[in-house]
């Protein structure tokens, strides 16, 4: 297909999600054109139309693909709709960027896979944390140090020749740590008809797939042990020895940072916080610790150190202008780049032939894979392998 110098694309779906990132990206984007903004809310398209000016608004999303003038969809929309968009664009050869997780069920989910596969269409899932500018870099260090390692002339080696061989020397592990704060949860996350697995699902996805990137293996087995919709531990072993442990925590704080990535191995240890800093060690000829810019900021004078001190201090200041002023939206400022709009702008490289898969149909599939054994786990008290699911 031939493309103009930007893309045309439509988003279906625009709810929260989609105004506070998909339509603004693509609106501000060199390489995007928003065309048009499809929905079934007519308070949504309104906003849409005010806000973002998109050139067209629809409640039909078959015309809205079948649209000539649409050269890429953004699904938004709630899980159970994601099938017949996704099969309807396919059908018209429209490449798709679509919101995670893919599909409610196994069967939704491996059904869009043969779709996909079958249209060849170009494919990218909303796993965004791939695309933050803290995490590509934190992945391609970690990935270089595992697959070329240069051993620390410092590292402490006791027993040096006599060390015992080891099979799983060398062999990489991760840790994901998550805190959130439940009370802010929309509505439909407590409707099993719209979420019947909560937040080892929806949630879950994100950093499955990112253990699964960092380590680069095969996924083989997982346990799990939740507690009620808010508390999950999961382990995932992979087929060549290496481990992933995820802990996530829906009872903590939006004044302490969501996440925490640590991935070790070969004597060497890559730990992104937040991904507001990257800190390495054990690792020759890379930075000890690297910040990266932060999004929205009203506090510029405040936290100017940057990276996870600076932060702090800028939410600190957020809080108390909450607490003042009775409004808790003003908690949110100085937000970490998760890579929402880098992985629109890293898939239009991808459907124009001038960049790499960012996350394909194969990739989502395996860790929604991962998360639906840590659900069959969680709920019958075993480990799953995953060859069941």
């Amino acid at each position: 297909m031939v493309y103009s110098d930007k893309l045309n694309f439509a988003v279906i779906g625009c709810g929260m999600l989609a105004q506070s990132q998909h339509i603004p990206n693509i609106a501000h984007s060199k390489k995007m054109v928003l065309h048009t903004c499809c929905d079934l809310s007519d308070d949504s398209l309104r906003t849409c139309k005010d806000k973002f000016g998109p050139l067209k608004t629809s409640k039909d999303f078959n015309a809205v693909i079948n649209d000539t003038e649409v050269d890429a969809i953004c699904v938004a929309t709630t899980e159970k709709l994601r099938l017949p968009i996704i099969a309807a664009a396919a059908k018209a050869n429209k490449p798709v960027y679509c919101e995670k997780p893919l599909a409610r069920t196994l069967e939704e989910m491996y059904e869009i896979q043969s779709i996909v596969r079958e249209a060849k269409i170009p494919f990218c899932v909303g796993h965004n944390r791939r695309s933050s500018p803290a995490m590509r870099e934190a992945h391609t260090i970690f990935r270089s140090h595992m697959d070329n390692p240069k051993p620390c002339p410092w590292r402490f080696d006791r027993e040096g020749s006599k060390r015992p061989l080891l099979a799983d020397n060398g062999k990489a592990a991760i840790s994901v740590r998550i805190n959130d704060d439940w009370y802010s949860w929309k509505s439909w996350v407590f409707d099993k008809q719209q979420a019947p697995f909560g937040p080892m699902l929806f949630e879950m996805t994100h950093f499955t797939d990112i253990c699964n990137w960092f380590l680069a293996a095969e996924p083989v087995e997982v346990v799990a042990m939740e507690q009620g919709l808010l508390n999950h531990a999961v382990i995932v072993r992979y087929k060549t020895g290496e481990l992933a442990s995820l802990v996530m925590c829906a009872n903590g704080t939006f004044g302490y940072p969501k996440e925490l990535y640590e991935a070790f191995g070969n004597g060497g240890a890559v730990v992104v916080d937040h991904m507001l800093e990257i800190r390495t060690a054990g690792i020759e000829d890379v930075p000890a610790r690297k910040v990266y810019p932060m999004l929205t900021d009203r506090h510029p004078t405040i936290g100017t150190e940057a990276g996870l001190l600076g932060w702090l201090a800028k939410k600190q200041a957020a809080c108390k202008e909450a607490a003042e002023s009775n409004d808790p939206m003003r908690i949110f400022t100085a937000e970490p780049d998760k890579g929402h709009a880098h992985a629109l702008e890293l898939f239009v490289n991808e459907i124009l032939g001038d960049g790499p898969i960012v996350c394909g149909v194969d990739d989502a599939v395996m860790a929604t894979r991962v998360a639906f054994a840590a659900i069959k786990s969680a709920a019958e008290h075993r480990v799953v392998k995953l060859s069941e699911i």
